[in-house]
C-alpha cells in the first residue's frame, strides 16, 4: 500500500520519507531483514522518484541511523538507545541508572533574567522577578544526550550558577542551598526537528529530531523551584514516564 507524502507542506519530500523511515526503524520494521528496502521499493511506497529516496537514506546515513553497504543495499546501524526515567523523583544520573558508565553535565553558560510569560507562570512568580538561567548539556559515555535551559529563583538560589559549575548537579546545588529533596511537578514533551543550535549541542545532522520537555519541578511544600526546557536527541533516548 502506498504511503502519501503531503507535497505542499513546505517540507521537502526527502525529509518527510527520512521521518518516516526513522520511525520505522524505531519501531522495528526491518529487523526481520535489518535492512532498509530498495530505492525501487521505498519510491513505489512513497510515489516519488529514486533520486528523493536517495536523498532521504543520505541524512538518514548521516545520521548515523543507516550505512550503504556495496551489493548489498542500506544496512540499519543498531544503535542502542538509553531509556531515561521520568518519574515523581527525576534525576538524570538515577534516570540514566546503569545504562551508561560515565554521565557528564557542562555549563556552557548563565545569566540572571527577568521572568516573563510562560517561565513566570510556571514558576508562579511576578513578571519581572530575578530567575538565574543556566544553559547546560548532558552526556552519556561521551556522547551528548540532552541539552537544557532551566529558569531557578534567584532570591531562592543566589549561588545557582557559582554552584553548578563547581557541582555539576542541579541536585547537589539545591542541597547547598538548603533543599534537600524535591519532586516533579509537571512534564509537556513535544517532538520536532532539530534547529541549528540544537544540531551543533548535540552533534546531530540536518533533519534529526529532538524530544523537547517542558518540566517543573517543585519543593515538598508545592513551591516551584525549577523550570526548564530539555531538548533529548531522540535517536539516542527514550523517553518513559513512570507514575
Amino acid at each position: 500500500m502506498r504511503k502519501t507524502v503531503e507535497r505542499q507542506t513546505g517540507v521537502a519530500l526527502w525529509r518527510q520519507i527520512a521521518d518516516r523511515i526513522r520511525l520505522a526503524i524505531s519501531n522495528g520494521d526491518y529487523d526481520t531483514t535489518g535492512m532498509v528496502p530498495p530505492e525501487t521499493a521505498l519510491a513505489q511506497e512513497f510515489g516519488v522518484n529514486r533520486h528523493t529516496v536517495r536523498s532521504a537514506l543520505a541524512a538518514l546515513a548521516d545520521e548515523g541511523l543507516v550505512r550503504a553497504v556495496q551489493g548489498r543495499g542500506t544496512l540499519i546501524e543498531r544503535k542502542e538507545r538509553v531509556t531515561y526515567q521520568i518519574s515523581r523523583r527525576t534525576r538524570f544520573s538515577q534516570g540514566l541508572g546503569r545504562q551508561v558508565k560515565e554521565i557528564g553535565s557542562r555549563l556552557l553558560g548563565h545569566d540572571q533574567v527577568p521572568a516573563s510569560g510562560e517561565i513566570a507562570t510556571a514558576l508562579g512568580l511576578a513578571p519581572g522577578a530575578l530567575l538565574v538561567e543556566l544553559h547546560t548539556v548532558s552526556s552519556g559515555d561521551g556522547r551528548p544526550l540532552s541539552a537544557a535551559v532551566s529558569y531557578f529563583p534567584a532570591d531562592r538560589f543566589p549561588r545557582m550558577a557559582e554552584e553548578y559549575a563547581r557541582l555539576g548537579s542541579v541536585t547537589k546545588v539545591f542541597s547547598a542551598h538548603g533543599l534537600d529533596d524535591y519532586v516533579r511537578a509537571s512534564t509537556e514533551i513535544v517532538a520536532r526537528h532539530a534547529d541549528a543550535e540544537e544540531l551543533a549541542l548535540l552533534e546531530l545532522s540536518p533533519g534529526a529530531i529532538v524530544l523537547e520537555a517542558h518540566a517543573v519541578n517543585a519543593d515538598l511544600e508545592g513551591r516551584p523551584v525549577e523550570f526548564s526546557r530539555t531538548r533529548f536527541a531522540a535517536d539516542r533516548m527514550k523517553l518513559r514516564i513512570e507514575t
